[in-house]
């Protein structure tokens, strides 16, 4: 697979509304786009950072991956995405091919009209990885 760049760091939070304070005043990021994935049941914030985003991840059910991240682990860093040149699918198969565990076994639609997929932790040092395409 051919990495271009990290596209953002996903951050767990238990509210968007509450962590923006702390980005945006105390260091000086701005929110540019809040949205809702209701397939996914998050609510993400995204600011920008020199040329990497930060997407802030605010579960909006309790039966939410970030609900339940946040419940064992804390709100911290979730995952690390990283931009692929080759296509999500091809990465995929790559990753497969090599003996990695997927989460996704296709791209699907993720925030701001990326397509995704996410790579299982248990395979790639204990990080949740997630390949991103526009």
């Amino acid at each position: 697979m051919k990495i271009s760049h990290i596209e953002h760091l996903g951050i767990a939070v238990k509210s968007i509304e509450e962590a923006l304070p702390y980005y945006e005043n105390v260091l000086g990021l701005k929110c540019y786009n809040i949205e809702t994935v209701e397939d996914q049941k998050v609510k993400t914030a995204f600011l920008k950072c020199g040329d990497t985003k930060i997407e802030l991840l605010e579960p909006t059910g309790p039966d939410s991956t970030i609900a339940k991240f946040i419940e064992n682990r804390g709100m911290g860093v979730h995952h690390v995405a990283f931009a692929v040149e080759d296509g999500v699918a091809n990465a995929l198969a790559q990753a497969e091919e090599a003996g990695i565990r997927l989460i996704d076994k296709a791209p699907r639609k993720g925030a701001e009209g990326l397509h995704i997929a996410f790579l299982h932790p248990k395979s790639t040092m204990g990080v949740l990885t997630e390949l991103c395409e526009k």
